[in-house]
């Protein structure tokens, strides 16, 4: 589950973390009074406008803007707040900004220059371990900078046993080139943003720019938090962050329904039970030239009910051009699947793309006659081979 900035400081701050301290604004009339009270409690004179959308590189689309004064800064909320921000995250055709956080401006002046690093915590697969990545190359181009100089990309892993030690997080500061109180602030920095990765279970934190103030203060500027939707049932505080209108309108109804979906962008749209089978079959479905254009998992305990709902979120995507069912029967029955095809496609009207449906195990055989004995433009398979020719046939 992806949540805005603003949200992703708060949680935070809940731990310890220094921040750019903010308002967020949803109504273009309340920027002047939120920037007042931001002035107010943190001193600040400049305001920064932060476009709030599930998305990176706000900043390269416009959606981050420095105002000097209060007519410029109701100038930035007037052009961001309600404009569609197009960045290299939301593809071409954007996402609706629906609110801005006015932020304090923290790069003033002071001793030192302000630096700019990149920080970032999600799981090793590989090791089986956290990992911190960072660089003293942080800002809008740290793509740039992970993809021509890899070498300035540290990593330190952290053992699931031991946890965070105590040295690393200070090897982290030394290894960022920092000293006195800098290094100080960088060193419990580390501490409190892998305890908040940690104590939220969350998949990703990205802290990007983390920055040293020109007074030696360490802030996370920005942060992008990803939490792992499997834990959301013991983090109800967590769970109300969700904002459906960031997320995709398909999966946010197959949620409703228990169903593991995701939308891609190819032309053959899956229906499946089990996320291995799943893969198998999108497997099959690029080696016969087609594309998948969804993940569609209905799990094990399919009725006529949920398959009904996997065929009307399919069938709204309109590049798909076949569907592919495929259900092993262990748990769930095949016969009940295959009933549940038939009253979907009766109950959903003409269906205008052709349905080539594979079922295999408990009650196969009934299923197959169920398919057959229906009218309906439905083909059958047993093989997973014949799906897969069936899948090349239509699209043909």
């Amino acid at each position: 589950m992806n949540i805005h900035e603003y949200q992703a400081k708060n949680i935070l701050k809940s731990f310890g973390v220094a921040i750019q301290e903010g308002i967020v604004v949803e109504n273009k009339k309340d920027a002047l009074s939120a920037a007042a009270k931001l002035r107010k409690q943190s001193g600040t004179d400049w305001i920064v406008v932060k476009a709030q959308i599930h998305a990176g590189g706000r900043g390269k689309g416009g959606g981050v803007k420095l105002a000097k004064n209060d007519q410029e800064l109701q100038e930035r909320v007037d052009t961001i707040l309600g404009m569609t921000l197009v960045t290299p995250q939301t593809g071409p055709q954007g996402k609706l900004v629906r609110k801005v956080l006015l932020a304090q401006d923290v790069y003033y002046p002071g001793e030192s220059e302000p630096k700019e690093y990149y920080m970032s915590i999600l799981l090793d697969r590989t090791s089986g371990k956290n990992v911190i990545i960072y660089t003293t190359e942080g800002g809008m181009d740290i793509e740039e900078v992970a993809e021509s100089n890899p070498e300035k990309i540290q990593k330190e892993w952290i053992d699931p046993i031991t946890g965070l030690m105590p040295f690393q997080a200070r090897k982290i500061a030394f290894n960022l080139g920092l000293e006195g109180n800098a290094n100080k602030e960088m060193v419990k920095f580390v501490s409190a943003i892998y305890k908040a990765y940690l104590e939220t279970d969350s998949s990703m934190f990205e802290i990007n720019p983390v920055l040293k103030t020109s007074d030696n203060r360490i802030l996370a500027v920005d942060a992008k938090v990803n939490i792992d939707d499997n834990s959301l049932y013991r983090h109800a505080e967590l769970e109300i962050l969700r904002d459906e209108s960031e997320e995709d309108s398909t999966e946010v109804e197959a949620k409703k329904y228990n169903l593991n979906f995701i939308k891609l962008d190819g032309n053959v749209g899956c229906m499946v039970n089990g996320a291995g089978l799943a893969m198998a079959t999108m497997d099959i479905i690029k080696l016969s030239g087609g594309d998948p254009a969804n993940f569609l998992d209905v799990g094990g305990t399919a009725n006529a009910e949920t398959v009904e709902a996997g065929f009307r979120i399919i069938l709204k995507d309109p590049n798909v051009k076949a569907i592919l069912i495929n259900i092993f029967g262990g748990i769930v029955r095949c016969d009940r699947v295959a009933q549940g095809v038939v009253d979907a496609y009766k109950n959903l009207g003409e269906v205008n793309v052709p349905i080539i449906v594979r079922l295999q195990g408990t009650n196969a055989v009934e299923a197959k006659k169920i398919i057959d004995d229906s009218g309906l433009k439905v083909r059958s398979a047993i093989l997973l081979q014949e799906a897969a020719d069936l899948v090349k046939e239509v699209l043909k």
